[in-house]
């Protein structure tokens, strides 16, 4: 790693100490999403069990000091807030600990591994002079989902009864994130950003809910194989597929309508949608028996033409970062944050009720 020092903070940027310096606080956060928003966060602090890692990463921040335990870091005055990037299983912990020391927190996703603790941590924030807690939801920003809400939204695919999510590869993965005893699994790695997209789809809630967990190809005891499905207060069906099995993967949404659909696989968009304006009449059964040739007009087949419009649109380049700009604006000019922590509760609860529906969570296999 080269060293190399960032200076010439302006403004007013958030005292913001990184605990855990992996592929999310190190690659992600420090690496590419803070790397042009000096004006806004100040890194003051970085804690890490491995000292070359905390050492290195230190030094390239003028004032910033390294901690080899995150209870010595919550003692530090300069910190205001703490980005915690450490194992899933020690999301609540670390957590639970920084607002208690009176340091804002923002989360990396899973909030927790289950339900419970989840909720502890929110009432916990929730309580009055409470220090500010933010989970970080970040493929909420993701171009794709943003461009199909709006689509959604324009009605041009009609009344939309049916929405796919999925992930989709063949990785015969062997890290920390196969093993159950540190919160792994595609359940707890995926599931939040997709089961998050799936549920604002949802209108927030859903009523009937069903999920299949299973191990497949990867290393570990932990699932890579994923299948969710819920229906949301709007009567929307949103499927989820999470899944380091296939080798043939599927696309990454598809999105049914009465008037069209969307699609969007390997980093095109396509629509096919009736032209709208195309007044089309409800259609009026037959009861009586088909025509022996099956052909019109005495037959089963729809004899009216629909203007189709088929289009392929290149997706956008991601930029997921701006969810440090909306951090920001929450913290420091009491701005509202887009992810709530009631939608990122009702994530948690989501994914625990998923695992309790499955045999192989259970220990079963």
């Amino acid at each position: 790693m080269r060293v190399k020092k960032v200076g010439n903070i302006a403004m007013n940027p958030i005292r913001l100490a990184v605990v855990g310096l992996g592929r999310a606080g190190y690659g992600m956060h420090i690496n590419d999403e803070l790397k042009n928003r000096h004006d806004k966060f100040k890194i003051t602090a970085v804690c890490d069990i491995i000292e070359e890692r905390r050492t290195q990463v230190a030094n390239m921040f003028d004032g910033c000091k390294p901690y080899a335990s995150i209870e010595e870091l919550l003692l530090d005055d300069d910190v205001e807030m703490v980005a915690i990037a450490t194992r899933s299983c020690d999301h609540f912990a670390h957590a639970s600990a920084a607002l208690a020391a009176g340091k804002s927190v923002f989360l990396e996703k899973p909030m927790c591994t289950n339900y419970q603790d989840a909720a502890e941590l929110i009432k916990i924030s929730e309580k009055p002079g409470s220090p500010k807690l933010y989970v970080r939801h970040n493929r909420r920003f993701e171009e794709n989902f943003t461009y199909i809400k709006d689509i959604i939204n324009s009605g041009l695919l009609g009344e939309v009864f049916e929405i796919n999510i999925s992930r989709s590869a063949y990785s015969r993965r062997d890290d920390w994130q196969t093993l159950r005893r540190f919160g792994g699994g595609q359940l707890l790695n995926w599931g939040p950003h997709l089961i998050d997209q799936g549920l604002q789809f949802a209108a927030g809630q859903y009523t009937r809910l069903w999920g299949d967990i299973r191990k497949t190809v990867a290393a570990g005891d932990c699932e890579d194989h994923v299948k969710i499905s819920f229906t949301g207060i709007n009567k929307i069906l949103v499927n989820i597929t999470i899944s380091g099995g296939m080798s043939l993967g599927i696309p990454d949404y598809q999105v049914y309508g009465t008037r069209g659909s969307l699609e969007i696989r390997a980093g095109n968009i396509r629509l096919k949608y009736i032209n709208p304006n195309q007044i089309l009449e409800s259609p009026v059964a037959n009861p009586e028996t088909p025509g022996a040739s099956f052909t019109p007009p005495k037959t089963f087949a729809v004899t009216e033409e629909l203007d189709w419009t088929v289009e392929d649109i290149p997706c956008k380049t991601e930029d997921l970062s701006v969810i440090w700009d909306y951090l920001y604006a929450s913290f420091r000019e009491n701005e509202p944050f887009p992810i709530t922590l009631a939608e990122a509760g009702m994530v948690a609860k989501l994914i625990s009720e998923v695992k309790k529906q499955s045999e192989f969570t259970q220990g079963d296999k």
